[in-house]
Formats: structure tokens, sequence, C-alpha cells
């Protein structure tokens, strides 16, 4: 996804040193805001508009978030927080594929189907089991920093994480395969790590 830039964002009249400071923060780390946002959502649009409003929290609160370097940490929890309590109000049905397409012989063709398999896996959880998910595989965070993102004790977001892995391992098999050692690997896990990457770059 392009990274959100908008002008919406930043009330006329900011201070030009802390309103530049925040633009130049929403140009470098939106791209990872918007991909986390996808894998959240399912809809670029729906995506962006989490991510804006996100944006629009975090600007509010800027004079002491820069100072502390919390901005990321912040709109990533408010993000997190607004996809939960929007899933819950709008109780919106979600669908998933009724199964994962099969790859072929191109490889492009082949990473557009694991890719969308992985949305759809995801998106047959609910909200919260997703978010966890998201936080410590997509966004590589420790039990500690997830929890702490999802405003939840450790020992919950463990549990979010272990209900939907198993959920996705039982409902998605096709995208549990097994490694060079034996080891069962989760292509999922493997499409976040290259999603990350992508959204860093």
């Amino acid at each position: 996804m392009e990274p959100i830039v908008s002008g919406s964002t930043v009330p006329s009249g900011a201070p030009p040193t802390r309103q530049g400071e925040f633009e130049d923060f929403v140009r470098a780390r939106s791209g990872a805001l918007c991909a986390a946002a996808f894998l959240l959502t399912g809809d670029r649009g729906l995506a962006e508009d989490l991510v804006q409003d996100a944006l629009a929290r975090t600007w509010r609160s800027w004079k002491r978030l820069h100072r502390t370097a919390n901005a990321e940490a912040y709109t990533r929890r408010t993000m997190y927080h607004l996809h939960v309590s929007r899933w819950r109000r709008r109780k919106v049905a979600e669908i998933a594929t009724d199964a994962v397409p099969e790859p072929d012989g191109v490889d492009g063709e082949a990473d557009t189907a694991l890719r969308l398999a992985v949305h759809a896996a995801l998106l047959s959880l609910p909200a919260k089991q997703r978010a966890a998910i998201v936080v410590r595989y997509f966004e590589d965070q420790t039990e500690a920093s997830a929890a702490a993102i999802l405003d939840c004790p450790v020992t919950a977001l463990r549990s979010r994480v272990q209900r939907g892995l198993r959920r996705l391992r039982t409902s998605f098999p096709e995208l549990v395969v097994l490694g060079d050692s034996g080891q069962r690997v989760d292509r999922w896990e493997a499409e976040f790590v290259t999603m990350r990457g992508e959204a860093n770059a």
C-alpha cells in the first residue's frame, strides 16, 4: 500500500516544526501500518480508513508522544483497538473462501494464491485472535510487547494466539507444510515475514 499523508490529519495552524515531525513519521511508517491494517480488515479501503483514524488520534497526542518516542506504539495500539471496537459494533459478516486456492506452476500466481489464502484464513478468526496473531507474527513483537500494544495481560495474549493458531491449523491445513527438517512450517507465518519486509522496504 502507498503511504498515507493526508492534510486532513494535521489541522491548519499547527506549529511548523511539530507538524513537520508528524508528517515525517507518517511518511516513514504508514506503509507498514497499512499492511498490518489490511491483514486485520481484508479490505484496502477499510485499512486506509483505519490507519487514517489512528493517525488522527496520534496527532492529537503528538506533543507528548514524539518526546517519548512512543508514537508508533501508540498508533498501532490505537489502530488495533479501533478495529476490535468496529468489529464488535458492526457485527459485519466476514467471508472466507471455502478452500485455499491451489497454487499453480507460475511463481507469481502461486505467490498471489498464497497471499489470498492467508488473508482468507485470517478473516475467519475473531477480531481479538486475528489482532493477536498479526501483532505477534506480522509485527514480530515479543509476547510482552504484543500484550502492551493490545492492552491485555500476557496470559490473555498467549491464549488468543494459541486459540487462533489452533483454528488456523485445523481449518486451513493447506497452509501447514513440512520443512526440510521434517518440522511443521506454517506457510502463513512465512508469508508474514515476506509482507513485513515489503512493508518496511
